[in-house]
């Protein structure tokens, strides 16, 4: 489904520099029809009591749904941009990483829709994310 030439090394190089740099948010994996990517849950991610922000699994959730819905279409005729987003936040995190998984809900010529579940170290559901992508032709 990802373009020929994706991989975890190309997905990461467009993000230096950015927000996504500076919160420390990593691609691990590109799989046929996924891709997965780490966040740490440090200073840089969590509200004043501790817990991860909400916020920053927002972030980490745009994060992947760009990135990938960038890597299906032709970068040389459009690009794509977030057009509406949400989350339910499930459970809190206060250390360690947190671990987003987009997949795919539809992938259309004008739109994209994708799902980013993002879990804890053990697994478990901390936040549900649906993102709408807008694809855009360049002029």
């Amino acid at each position: 489904m990802f373009n020929p030439g994706v991989s975890v090394e190309t997905a990461n190089a467009r993000n230096q520099n950015t927000m996504v740099d500076h919160l420390g948010i990593e691609i691990t994996e590109v799989g046929e029809d996924f891709m997965v990517a780490k966040m740490p849950v440090d200073r840089r991610t969590v509200q004043p009591l501790g817990l991860l922000h909400g916020g920053a699994s927002v972030a980490l959730a745009e994060t992947l749904g760009s990135v990938a819905a960038n890597c299906v279409i032709d970068p040389e005729k459009q690009y794509c941009v977030g057009l509406e987003i949400n989350a339910n936040h499930i459970r809190s995190a206060t250390e360690g990483y947190v671990y987003g998984t987009a997949k795919p809900a539809h992938i259309g010529r004008k739109t994209h829709v994708w799902e980013i579940k993002i879990r804890n170290e053990q697994g478990k559901l901390t936040c549900i994310s649906r993102i709408t992508m807008a694809v855009i032709d360049k002029k």
